[in-house]
């Protein structure tokens, strides 16, 4: 297995501070938001959420027993049928904070309608069940620039089997 960030097993404090120091500490880091994370970032999730330390895992769709890839209902649901639990959204910024150092990804493309590649989702619950409503935060890092990023995608929308995702590990 190719942990592409590190994480696999390792600890990470999520929440514990308002919105206003949140979006200070990822100014400060240089972190780029999107659209959608940026709208995600504005839900009261993020007033000031309760701090909790989880553990967390990378993994790929194919890694959860789908060889093929799935909608993200199956890839949840098959991740829970491993034992693993979906992140809270607040994880997100938190996780991106901590892996800084992710590498570039192979390409520059940071919209084409399909997960891009060098992504890594944070598996967590759609706030909303809203379709034009971001469903949740990716991780990537384009032309040296570390990013936050939100994304959409309806239930139809099929998850790739290579495509690596953040669990948390009970």
């Amino acid at each position: 297995m190719t942990y592409v960030l590190g994480l696999d097993g390792r600890t990470v404090r999520v929440g514990g501070q308002p919105r206003d120091v949140l979006m200070q500490d990822l100014r400060e880091a240089g972190v780029r938001l999107n659209a959608h994370a940026a709208t995600l970032l504005e839900h009261p999730a993020f007033d000031y959420p309760e701090g909790q330390e989880l553990r967390f895992v990378e993994r790929a769709v194919y890694e959860l027993g789908l060889s093929t890839g799935g909608t993200q209902s199956q890839v949840f649901d098959a991740a829970r049928v491993q034992g693993f639990h979906l992140c809270p959204v607040i994880s997100g910024p938190f996780l991106r904070l901590a892996t800084m150092d992710q590498h570039n990804a192979p390409d520059s493309v940071l919209s084409a309608g399909s997960a891009p590649t060098g992504a890594i989702h944070i598996a967590s619950q759609p706030l909303r069940d809203d379709e034009a409503y971001p469903k949740g935060f990716y991780l990537r890092v384009v032309d040296d620039e570390v990013w936050l990023r939100g994304y959409r995608c309806d239930d139809t929308y099929e998850w790739g089997p290579e495509q690596r995702l953040v669990l948390v590990q009970p």
